[in-house]
């Protein structure tokens, strides 16, 4: 599963051919490649493709407005079961460059079960990536519970 995983990252980091010449337009397509790659790897505990997404010094807040760092993050997944919870693709992504930083915004769903039941959340998330060394990565995600 990993080896797809990989192929399948690679192959979508590929833009198509005429935003080749456009840096900006590549750089949109790049992170949200990188986007559902990080709903893959999450979905399949996959810490290795999490580590290589996220920044060393990330921090994340939960929908629940707590924080985490990188290590606190791979951890809980290291630990998750995967029937604790699923994230699926976003529903809908948006992504703005700002030089060597894209702002990724969206809505996903997560799916989860919850006393022997199953609970579908929905959040608006932020991703802040940053081009570090020709390569994309999350410094900083964030997720907000929709409630209508």
């Amino acid at each position: 599963m990993k080896t797809l995983f990989a192929v399948l990252l690679v192959s979508s980091l590929i833009p198509p051919v005429a935003a080749q010449d456009d840096s900006t337009a590549t750089a949109v397509y790049t992170i949200i490649a990188l986007e559902k790659a990080w709903n893959q790897a999450f979905k399949f505990r996959d810490t290795r493709a999490m580590d290589i997404l996220l920044d060393d010094g990330a921090l994340l807040v939960n929908d629940d407005g707590s924080l985490q760092s990188k290590g606190e993050f791979l951890s809980g997944i290291r630990e998750s079961k995967p029937s604790d919870e699923e994230q699926v693709t976003p529903e809908s992504i948006s992504v703005r460059i700002f030089g060597g930083v894209g702002i990724a915004t969206g809505i996903f769903r997560a799916k989860e079960i919850s006393g022997g039941k199953i609970v579908v959340k929905r959040n608006r998330f932020v991703d802040t990536w940053m081009e570090k060394n020709h390569t994309w990565v999350c410094v900083s995600a964030s997720a907000t519970p929709v409630l209508h």
